[in-house]
């Protein structure tokens, strides 16, 4: 009799014991699920909110009960989906989230060299837009222009599309095709297009003589290596006959920020800002200033630009306007103009966020309205059938009168 009441007590004793846990492991999650820790608390903010974050874990442990297929859940997908969707609801087509593979393809990207169609997009009046099709590239060859409008990515509507997943649409393997339907200003009706997708080589910089005294100096992007390629160039340009520059800006989507200061530190006076940097109400402005070696400060410049030109392209023809008078001829720029930090996290993963506005010198926001011509050149559909360039030759004609 002794030893099953010892038997019962102990089993009692258990029975409690299991229930204080579960309750405290309750009150425990209760409390940890009100409100996030205090470090996720943005002190910083003028109105810090506290958040509730228990239907965010309601949800995920539903469906890790419920849901049927249970060998198809993949925790580190549902993870970077509610990474993706939080950043998504900041309404901002700028600051995205990137996967450690979309990581990686990024890098790959702004390095010059990735498999897909070779065009730049961007967001612009709500719609998915194309920026700049590299030269030579299958989105250059099948006729794309700087201005069109993609509406559907195979069967995707692209319409609130975030840019890191239409990008992701249109790269692939090379010799794989993508269908595109594409709306242009001059269209009466939208066209599918048929993309094969290749090795994509996006170059940094070309130039040439023209008339004689006139140095052509096209810049495709703001890479790694554009300083360097700049400075090769610039030292041949000096030793010839060169008197005069354009300088084409034309379907650059941009690039780095620091290489852009570069390049116009070889236009402009050391000390002279470049361009502002905006972080908002409350906070101080930033310069980038030049930093030389001005080497061509007294060279008579002309610049082209277009719809493509975005970005770090637009800083660069921004500042030499408002610096030296130089005129901008072309088409008015595609206007990006917000400032996005990469920021890594301890996966391999990581994120764009907008912290700020470009400028230009005189103070002028590029974002969403971008920079208008001095001289306003189009070019008509006719002109790009014949391989025709009125915008180059007004710049030519600009120089030769001065």
């Amino acid at each position: 009799m002794k030893k099953i009441k010892v038997i019962l007590i102990i089993f009692a004793f258990l029975g409690v014991a299991f229930s204080a846990y579960k309750f405290g492991v309750f009150v425990g999650e209760e409390n940890i699920l009100k409100t996030p820790p205090p470090q996720i608390i943005n002190q910083d903010l003028t109105k810090p909110e506290k958040v509730n974050f228990s239907i965010f874990w309601e949800a995920w442990r539903k469906l890790e009960r419920e849901f049927l297929e249970k060998d198809k859940i993949d925790y580190q997908k549902m993870v970077y989906g509610a990474i993706k969707g939080m950043v998504e609801s900041l309404g901002d087509p700028y600051t995205t989230f990137f996967t450690p593979q979309q990581t990686e393809e990024f890098t790959q990207e702004l390095s010059g060299k990735y498999e897909g169609v070779g065009m730049e997009i961007g967001i612009k009046d709500g719609e998915l837009q194309v920026i700049t099709p590299f030269e030579g590239t299958p989105a250059a060859q099948a006729g794309l222009r700087p201005g069109d409008k993609i509406l559907k990515i195979e069967e995707t509507l692209t319409h609130e599309l975030p840019i890191e997943e239409a990008a992701r649409l249109l790269k692939g393997p090379k010799d794989t095709e993508v269908r595109i339907l594409v709306q242009r200003e001059s269209w009466p009706e939208p066209k599918e297009i048929k993309l094969k997708r290749d090795v994509i080589k996006i170059p940094t910089l070309k130039w040439e003589i023209k008339e004689d005294d006139i140095a052509l100096i096209k810049i495709y992007q703001f890479n790694q290596i554009v300083d360097s390629e700049f400075e090769k160039a610039s030292l041949k340009i000096l030793k010839s006959n060169v008197k005069k520059i354009i300088l084409d800006l034309r379907n650059n989507p941009g690039g780095y920020l620091d290489k852009a200061v570069e390049i116009a530190g070889w236009f402009l006076p050391k000390g002279k800002v470049v361009v502002w940097q905006d972080m908002g109400e409350g906070k101080e402005r930033k310069a980038y200033k030049s930093e030389g070696p001005a080497t061509f400060s007294d060279c008579p410049v002309v610049v082209l630009i277009n719809q493509g030109t975005a970005s770090g392209a637009e800083i660069l023809a921004g500042a030499l306007r408002d610096q030296r008078g130089i005129k901008l001829v072309g088409e008015a720029s595609f206007g990006k103009g917000s400032v996005q930090e990469p920021v890594d996290l301890s996966d391999g993963s990581s994120l764009k966020i907008t912290i700020a506005k470009w400028l230009t010198p005189k103070g002028e926001s590029i974002d969403k309205k971008g920079l208008t011509p001095d001289i306003e050149v189009e070019m008509s559909d006719e002109d790009w059938e014949k391989g025709r360039d009125p915008q180059l030759e007004k710049a030519i004609e600009i120089l030769k009168s001065q």
